[in-house]
Formats: C-alpha cells, structure tokens, sequence
C-alpha cells in the first residue's frame, strides 16, 4: 500500500519538476526577441485493476463500480504557444517583424539547412546581404537580399518587396523580395535554439509564399515582435507548480513513515 504511493508520489514531484524547468525557460526568455512561450500538459498512468467494473458477483451480478488506483503522472508533451507576441518599434530600417502568421527563412551555411524564426533582427555582412544578427554565426535570408553600397535608404512594403535609394536618384530599385513560410502544426516544429525552428515530420512541410497571401501574415518594417511571454501568468503557473510539487513530496514523505511504522511493528 505504502510502497505504491510511495511511487506514485515520486511520480508527480518528477512531472512537476520538470515544469517547473518549462516556467523557468519561459520566464528567462521573456525578453527574448521572438520567443514562442511553452507549457506542459500531463496525463496519468496505468491503473491497477484490483476489480474491473462489470465484475459479476457471485450471484451473477455485474457491479457499478470496480476497485481501482491510479499509478501516478508523467509529461504527455510541451506545446508551444505560437499567438502573437507585441510589436515594438525600434527605428532601425534592418529590424522586420510578421504581423500575422508566418516565420522568416534563414540559411545556416555551416551545415547548408534551413531554419525558420520569428525574430526579425536583421543587419548587413560585408558582402551587404541581410543576415539574422548573431554573435556567433550570420545566417543569410533566404531567399538572399544584397543591399548595395551606395544605398542610402530601404524601404520594404508589408508584402515583402525590398527597395533602395542611392545617391542623387529618387526612383526606387527593387532589389528582391522577401518571402514567408508557414507551417499546417507550428506545435511540431523542433526548437534548435537561438529563436531558430527546424522543420519536423511532425510539423509538416513549409508553405511558402509573398506576406500577405496564402494565410501568412505581413512585413512590417523598423519593428520587431516581443516574446509572448506573460510574466505574471508564469509566476502564477510557477506558484502552483511549487504547491503540486510540495503535495507530492508530503505523500512521499507520508508513505515513507507508514513503511516506517509498518517496519518497526513487532508481535507480542
């Protein structure tokens, strides 16, 4: 008796630590460009059928009711949350944001894949093409925007189209186009770090096309999109992540002295 609740207790404080390090992740990111909140969901475990429901009687009656218990919890999986987080302007002409459904298309060369993001932080590399601004590595747009030298604005629409002013001409120049991938179930897309996704057999292949078409969303210039992290909603998940941990560490604790007592019971 002792020693199943014992297990099961083991069970929950196991489930809810390991959301406690999903709040945490959350609440560390809350001011990461880009970021997609995610939560944990649960599900119990097998249950011990001691007397199925149904079970004939001896006088061959079937009973309303069995007799059974529960073996504990575990994490079925970690959905992400992909709604849309705040767009803040910064002012910088490199900084994109997705009003909308929708990722950007960035190429790692190191490894020849591709990665989708939320996070818009663009800036130039010396040969002039956008790149997803990192200190480590500069992950070209795909497709791929070169910004002439002599470029003295840019202008991109919200469905995409990169234009340039040079010096001494006020005609506009068309310079690409940006395109936008989105997914059947963004849930299943694998996270790699970096506000970086990866697509997966779960998540299903990228639809592409110009923003604004296709259910994606639009461009939106000299802005980028905040973490959708809500602070105080992670402080209340981490609130009664801790008081669920507690309870399941009291019922180990409980089991534990039951075992004890049961040990130490000696026959007159």
């Amino acid at each position: 008796m002792s020693l199943r609740a014992l297990h099961t207790g083991g069970t929950g404080m196991q489930a809810y630590g390991f959301n406690l390090d999903v709040v945490a992740n959350n609440l560390a990111n809350a001011g990461t460009t880009g970021f997609k909140r995610s939560r944990s969901d649960f599900q119990d475990l097998f249950y011990e059928q001691v007397k199925p429901p149904g079970a004939l009687d001896t006088n061959g009656i079937a009973s309303p009711v069995g007799v059974e218990v529960g073996l504990g919890v575990r994490v079925a999986g970690t959905k992400g949350d992909f709604s849309q987080g705040n767009l803040v302007e910064t002012g910088n002409q490199f900084d994109l944001a997705i009003a909308g459904d929708g990722f950007f298309r960035v190429n790692d060369l190191a490894t020849g894949q591709f990665f989708y993001t939320r996070s818009g932080t663009f800036s130039k590399n010396a040969e002039g093409s956008l790149v997803m601004s990192s200190a480590d590595i500069g992950r070209p747009l795909d497709p791929q925007i070169t910004i002439p030298e002599d470029a003295t604005e840019v202008s991109i629409s919200g469905d995409g189209v990169v234009n340039v002013f040079v010096a001494g001409d006020q005609t506009p120049q068309e310079v690409g186009r940006i395109q936008l991938a989105r997914f059947i179930n963004p849930a299943g897309l694998l996270r790699i770090g970096e506000t970086l996704f990866q697509e997966s057999g779960a998540s299903g292949v990228a639809i592409e096309d110009q923003p604004g078409l296709n259910g994606l969303g639009q461009i939106r210039q000299n802005f980028l999109e905040n973490s959708n992290v809500e602070p105080v909603r992670e402080l209340v998940d981490l609130i009664k992540t801790q008081r669920n941990f507690e309870l399941n560490g009291q019922v180990v604790q409980a089991a534990d002295q039951s075992l004890q007592l049961v040990t130490n019971l000696r026959r007159f």
